[in-house]
């Protein structure tokens, strides 16, 4: 598939955008995922190239949180064991199904996950001591949300987010850093579905790569010092325009 200059200027933007907030309250692959199907990939070649991308801000997120010791260890390798094999078979099961049923899935889906980012909470939970039944709901949580974001993949970060809040009682910054490590794992487990396929446009990849990295090291930072309020309204804003845009295509081609 070529690569243009408009392609980049599509891309790159707004996957910077997307790392910065997924690196603060998750959900970035609710702007990124859209913003390759707005440079015109199909929704599979779309899926392995934000992977690909979105690997490397994850990554730059994980050892900034690691090191301001705002991620728990045995949580997060708990759901990253649960996270690798159901990443995989999420993305196994996107690759056979129909393209437009992917779009129509994609249509509804990233509203109701952005529903979700926007009226998600902010006050962290009552902590709770680590049991062996925390432990087994961190696997599962990882499963669960591995195999959704292998197969649908924005706001699976967020849903993490929440879900630790509950079932572990951590605050919403410790949620946050300890869902990246099982983010990354997830993103590497269905990047190697994508990779076996063909399906990654290394040439739009190699600069949004270095937005990712970006975005994911300005977004620690703030989710440290700040937090996601303010972000969190600039993502729905970028995601009405982008569903709008998905919703006129869908419409055209119909």
């Amino acid at each position: 598939m070529e690569v243009t200059t408009a392609m980049y200027l599509t891309v790159c933007p707004l996957v910077f955008l997307a790392s910065l907030i997924d690196a603060i309250g998750g959900g970035g692959g609710l702007i990124s995922l859209p913003a390759y199907y707005l440079a015109g990939l199909p929704p599979t070649l779309a899926a392995g190239t934000n992977k690909l991308s979105a690997c490397f801000g994850t990554l730059v997120a994980t050892v900034r949180f690691g090191r301001g010791h705002r991620l728990l260890l045995w949580p997060a390798l708990l759901a990253v064991a649960g996270a690798l094999p159901g990443a995989f078979v999420g993305a196994e099961i996107l690759k056979s199904m129909n393209e437009e049923t992917v779009r129509m899935i994609m249509l509804v889906g990233i509203p109701i996950m952005a529903l979700v980012v926007a009226f998600k909470r902010d006050t962290p939970a009552k902590p709770r001591e680590m049991t062996r039944g925390v432990y087994v709901c961190c696997f599962l949580i990882g499963l669960g949300c591995g195999f959704y974001d292998g197969f649908f993949g924005p706001g699976a970060g967020t849903l993490m987010i929440m879900l630790f809040t509950w079932a572990a009682g951590m605050d919403m910054v410790t949620a946050s850093g300890t869902a990246k490590p099982v983010n990354l794992a997830s993103n590497l487990a269905s990047l190697t579905s994508f990779l076996l396929s063909g399906d990654v446009l290394f040439r739009l990849a190699a600069p949004a790569i270095l937005c990712s990295i970006a975005g994911g090291w300005f977004g620690s930072k703030l989710a440290m010092r700040i937090g996601a309020r303010l972000i969190r309204f600039v993502m729905l804003g970028v995601l009405v325009l982008l569903v709008g845009k998905l919703a006129y295509e869908w419409l055209v081609a119909a």
